[in-house]
């Protein structure tokens, strides 16, 4: 039996607990993880490390990045989780067409609890200075988003509820298989 390779695209604002939803997702379903920050160009890195918010030309080349990287999995039979900020519909149109099943798992909560979390992180070029620019960018997930199947979720929640709760709308079991011979 043959499955269609599924792409979870964990997203939010800065801040938001996407490498840590992500990793533990990949962790429970056995898929591929990557973080869209590593296909950043060195340039988009600059401009976010020195406070200056990227603009839609910075993010379109390396959204279409994302968008390969994807389809080159699928490809290949394997179904991923990613982290991507995705803040506009327009950027998730681009990601949705990839090849494969394009999921959007929102991790959404109030600006207070995110800047205090961003204020704890260490090691992580997106300065706390960008998070009002994120929000004002920031285009919730449609009905029809939703309706496909996306998930918008509460970061207040503990991360192994907001895990439960994507795989439990996934419909897979842990670890379940993207194909089979």
């Amino acid at each position: 039996m043959q499955y269609q390779a599924t792409h979870l695209v964990v997203m939010g604002v800065a801040g938001s607990g996407k490498s840590t939803i992500a990793a533990a997702l990949s962790r429970q379903l056995g898929w591929a993880c990557a973080e869209a920050d590593e296909f950043h160009p060195r340039s988009n890195i600059s401009k976010m490390t020195q406070g200056i918010p990227l603009e839609d030309g910075d993010r379109w080349p390396w959204l279409q990045e994302i968008q390969d990287w994807m389809t080159t999995q699928a490809a290949a039979g394997t179904s991923t989780v990613l982290t991507c900020s995705a803040l506009k519909q327009t950027y998730r149109e681009l990601l949705s067409g990839a090849d494969g099943r394009v999921l959007f798992i929102h991790l959404d909560g109030g600006a207070e609890l995110i800047s205090q979390r961003m204020q704890g992180r260490e090691g992580h070029f997106m300065p706390p200075t960008l998070l009002p620019s994120q929000l004002a960018t920031l285009e919730p997930l449609t009905t029809g988003e939703l309706a496909a199947g996306s998930l918008r979720l509460d970061i207040a929640l503990p991360p192994q509820e907001i895990v439960a709760a994507v795989i439990a709308a996934l419909g897979v079991p842990a670890n379940a298989a993207t194909s089979s011979s």
